[in-house]
């Protein structure tokens, strides 16, 4: 077994987590915050869009099993990547895409990532997703994680209410 991390700000870290959890390799998705320089921020605080994080997931996942090149191709489906000021309902800094790399190599397969992406022909605007190093990771609060498996309804309607659910199928309808 070859554990490895990879890290993604995708707009709300509730609908992050699901789309991975299913996959067959993958060990745990953790909501949190990342990209900021404020120790162990808050919810509260983070949604200030003043400390510099956004709302992220980690992911511990089995390299023998499923590789980042995987998880790339699934966190694209996730998220609006031409949206440069959040996603979708969510507004501002702490909503903002970014693949965040812990590893020159994964660094090199998201930025070829975003250029395929770009290149494809599926989005009329610019990719505007930032590819950045990873820092340090804050586990968001328990009410947080696996917050689809918590509040399930909640959770649907924020899904769909926000406009994520019904983008991901006009956009990916031949990948889902």
């Amino acid at each position: 077994m070859t554990l490895s991390k990879a890290t993604f700000a995708g707009g709300c870290f509730w609908c992050m987590v699901k789309p991975f959890d299913r996959y067959d390799g993958v060990e745990t998705v953790i909501s949190g915050y990342t990209g900021g320089d404020v120790e162990n921020p808050t919810y509260e605080l983070v949604c200030t869009n003043k400390t510099g994080h956004r709302e992220a997931v980690q992911i511990t996942f089995d390299e023998d099993k499923i590789s980042y090149n995987e998880l790339l191709d699934i966190f694209w489906r996730q998220i609006n990547p031409t949206d440069s000021g959040g996603q979708f309902f969510d507004r501002g800094e702490s909503y903002k895409t970014a693949i965040y790399y812990h590893t020159e190599e994964q660094k090199e397969a998201a930025v070829q990532s975003k250029v395929n992406l770009g290149s494809s022909g599926r989005f009329a605007e610019q990719i505007a997703t930032d590819i950045l190093p990873a820092k340090v990771f804050y586990a968001a609060e328990v009410g947080h994680q696996d917050y689809y498996m918590k509040n399930p309804t909640h959770y649907n309607r924020y899904a769909v209410g926000s406009g994520r659910e019904n983008f991901k199928t006009e956009n990916w309808r031949d990948k889902l």
